[in-house]
């Protein structure tokens, strides 16, 4: 069987949801396939254990590089609630730890005292009043086609800026602004989220990281979804299905060639579309696989995810500071520099990083909604967390079988043990069933559910948010980043140029090159 369209978009995670609504939008018939039972990809949320009415993602957590243009564009009915709390980083084997508390300025300092990096607290605002002043410069761009190295380099305004975080290694700069080994390590965090780096690598991947990390909004500030981040997913669903888009579930692609998709339905039965474009909004390299490209490099993620639900927030070794304060932000785990430079060392020959550099995301201290009433009647202190491992690369499953995941859930559970002043499986809720409250995800799992080559949350490696200068921009295609291989295939996810992370700027730039193409 045979439909026509003006467009099939391939893909229905958040950024492919997010071009469907602005093609269909802007007047044009928009087929978009998606090969999971449902629409959202990384960004669903879901009960992961079974009984307990608890809806948590299974894979994606915060929200930061999502625009307020596509939000206000799209009509999305979205509440992002800030978090007064930054950060809290027990200091490893110690009874104190360094709290970042945006709502108390001298609170903060002190903590810096009392970790040990007093000298340290006025070196930390410095640097991120540095970093502000780039996120300001870079974020305005993000909604508009490609500037040149050169064009970027003048918007930020400042030579010096533009050399320590654009073109040296993050841990050059990170160890030239402070000098204590925790705070090196909480700065260093930002730039190997699903990135394994060593702090000095000349590849500068954990500096292009960082920068992501740090630029949402022009502010860097990382926000809660009220509703959890099905609601960011739903919200585009909504968009697109108000504005006329045909969304296609349980639908696999299996060929892509120029004005054509093949694809089998949820009953196995072949299936094709044409189209005056394609916009693929799944991981670059599968397109190759079914356009029959040539495969590109071994893209490869770095992070193990760790879900729980908890009866109630751990106790901490430090008495002086509440649990909803230090899991309130990001609950930084045996993420020193030393340690985080050991973890590189050792994975790289293969080995468990021994404790697992890691760190902890509470969605529901700020959202309790993603607890249903009964569980919150049944266990009023309950709370969600989310883990997520640092230098942890794909490559440590090779060869490993089934068991693999139990020795990186255990490698989690015990580094987070290891700084807590109880075990962390004393306060791990039973489900339905009676098991344990745990899931773990590697990069394996997000592999075969998600599609993503090596578990890879980006896609493929992250790419500036800005082009050479020597870069043909001649295309709308490649102006917005969104350019292929393949006649007539635009990239429309995490995968193009500046589309990482929950942003849907992957599927909003490839709506805007497509629409300039045709006027």
């Amino acid at each position: 069987m045979t439909s026509s369209h003006d467009v099939v978009v391939v893909g229905g995670g958040h950024n492919g949801l997010a071009a469907a609504a602005y093609l269909a939008r802007a007047g044009r018939s928009v087929l978009l396939l998606e090969r999971s039972p449902e629409l959202g990809g990384a960004t669903v949320s879901a009960e992961a254990f079974p009984g307990t009415g608890a809806r948590l993602s299974r894979y994606s957590y915060l929200v930061s590089l999502l625009p307020r243009r596509v939000v206000d564009d799209l009509g999305l009915s979205l509440h992002l609630r800030r978090r007064r709390y930054s950060s809290y980083t027990p200091v490893p084997g110690g009874d104190t730890g360094l709290l970042i508390d945006h709502g108390d300025p001298p609170a903060t300092a002190a903590s810096f005292a009392a970790v040990g990096a007093g000298a340290d607290a006025a070196r930390w605002d410095r640097f991120y009043e540095r970093v502000g002043e780039l996120a300001r410069a870079v974020w305005p761009t993000m909604t508009e086609p490609l500037l040149r190295r050169r064009e970027m380099a003048h918007r930020v305004g400042d030579p010096g800026l533009v050399r320590d975080l654009l073109e040296r290694p993050l841990g050059e700069v990170i160890e030239s602004t402070v000098a204590d080994d925790l705070v090196r390590g909480v700065i260093l965090t930002d730039g190997l989220i699903s990135t394994f780096a060593d702090a000095h690598a000349a590849h500068l991947r954990h500096n292009i990281c960082f920068l992501y990390h740090v630029v949402g909004g022009g502010t860097g500030d990382w926000d809660v979804p009220i509703g959890g981040m099905g609601q960011v997913s739903g919200e585009l669903e909504r968009a697109a299905r108000d504005a006329g888009a045909e969304l296609v579930t349980r639908a696999t692609v299996t060929a892509v060639e120029e004005g054509a998709v093949t694809w089998q339905d949820a009953e196995g039965m072949p299936q094709r579309a044409t189209a005056g474009r394609i916009l693929w909004a799944a991981a670059p390299a599968v397109l190759d696989e079914v356009a029959g490209g040539p495969p590109g490099e071994r893209v490869e993620g770095a992070q193990v995810k760790v879900n729980l639900l908890l009866s109630r927030l751990p106790r901490l070794r430090e008495t002086g500071v509440a649990p909803e304060a230090a899991f309130g932000g990001t609950f930084h785990i045996n993420e020193t520099y030393t340690q985080l430079q050991q973890a590189a060392a050792d994975a790289g020959r293969g080995q468990v990083p021994s404790p697992m550099p890691a760190e902890i995301y509470c969605h529901s201290l700020t959202d309790p909604t993603i607890l249903s009433p009964r569980l919150r009647e049944r266990h009023p202190e309950a709370q969600t967390m989310t883990v997520f491992t640092l230098q942890t690369p794909d490559r440590l499953l090779d060869g490993r079988g089934e068991e693999a995941r139990d020795e990186l859930q255990r490698a989690v559970l015990d580094s987070m043990s290891s700084v807590l002043a109880e075990p962390i499986d004393d306060v791990v809720l039973t489900d339905g069933d009676g098991l344990p409250c745990v899931e773990t995800r590697t990069t394996r799992d997000l592999q075969a559910s998600l599609a993503m080559p090596g578990g890879n949350i980006f896609h493929a490696p992250l790419e500036w948010p800005f082009v050479e200068d020597d870069a043909p921009l001649d295309t709308p295609a490649q102006r917005w980043g969104v350019a292929t291989a393949y006649p007539g295939v635009l990239l429309a996810g995490a995968g193009s140029r500046r589309g990482g992370g929950v942003s849907a700027l992957g599927g909003y730039h490839a709506a805007r090159a497509l629409l300039e193409t045709e006027g």
